[in-house]
């Protein structure tokens, strides 16, 4: 019985072991073939004007694709500005203040807007934000529209983990407030959120990691033009936007370049990951010592 168990044991061990390591090295091999398409763009085009340069003009040779780095921080900055606030809330609405019935109807709702495919949001926005934004100015593709369909789209992320975040927090901790004489706001803002800070962070790196990475809404949304954006209602292209649109007729250089414009999105999550983690941490590490 005892070698069953050990047999078993190892068995699941070495699974689970193989699955990592599968994980990891198809990611290392994703990383490695964008790289190998991507960098014979730079010996045609410095890394410097590639990045910084105002102008993509395949057809003439131009690469340049500061216009969609902007594109794609204002889109995904305007998203968290939006969601951040509005997903905690709700994120404390279902864990300390909707009573249990409704939290049995909201709960799972929020977990079905997870599962909506992204063509879907984008449809809604199409149809619902675009006239809607048009009031304000332009033609209703714009940055405003784009930010308003991709805040939709992650929040359900940062309330479901935002939630299990602050429902793991100990009861005691929210039991030794109340008895010290601690309203339930002051409960709340004292020693929920601060004792829940790390699962609220990753729910909005999380977030964030999907507002990038996000292509078909904000194609159809966000109006795709090469343009660099000036203001909230303009038109503008992320870079996920630009290798969907165009890879289907790229060739040679132009090919190349949207590999390298890959590699660029990678560094550009990697960094846009460190800084939002390094922010939030010292952030709520400041609120926190400031409450105590």
């Amino acid at each position: 019985m005892k070698i069953s168990h050990y047999i078993t044991d190892r068995a699941a061990k070495t699974t689970v072991l193989i699955c990592a390591a599968s994980s990891i090295l198809i990611l290392v091999a994703i990383i490695i073939f964008i790289v190998l398409q991507g960098l014979p763009t730079f010996q045609k085009v410095s890394v410097f004007n590639f990045i910084f340069g105002m102008e993509w003009r395949p057809t003439n040779g131009q690469f340049g694709i500061l216009p969609m780095i902007v594109g794609s921080i204002a889109v995904t900055f305007g998203a968290l500005l939006l969601a951040i606030p509005l997903g905690i809330a709700c994120a404390i609405l279902l864990a300390d203040v909707a009573p249990h019935r409704v939290r049995q109807i909201l709960r799972p709702a929020v977990e079905l807007l997870v599962g909506i495919p992204s063509v879907v949001y984008g449809l809604v926005g199409l149809v619902l934000l675009v006239p809607a934004v048009r009031q304000l100015g332009g033609n209703g593709f714009s940055i405003l529209t784009a930010s308003l369909v991709l805040m939709a789209m992650v929040l359900p992320t940062i309330i479901s983990i935002s939630d299990d975040a602050l429902r793991a927090v100990p009861r005691a901790y929210k039991e030794g407030a109340l008895a010290l004489g601690a309203t339930r706001w002051q409960t709340i803002s004292r020693v929920l959120l601060p004792s829940a800070r790390s699962g609220i962070v990753a729910s909005i790196v999380l977030g964030m990691g999907r507002a990038v990475g996000e292509t078909m809404a904000m194609i159809m949304v966000i109006g795709n033009s090469i343009a660099f954006p000036k203001s909230p209602l303009d038109p503008a292209r992320t870079l996920t936007g630009n290798i969907a649109v165009e890879i289907n007729y790229a060739s040679g250089t132009h090919e190349n370049a949207l590999f390298a414009t890959g590699i660029i999105l990678l560094l550009f999550i990697i960094i846009l990951n460190s800084i939002t983690i390094t922010v939030l941490k010292k952030g709520i590490h400041k609120y926190a010592e400031h409450l105590s």
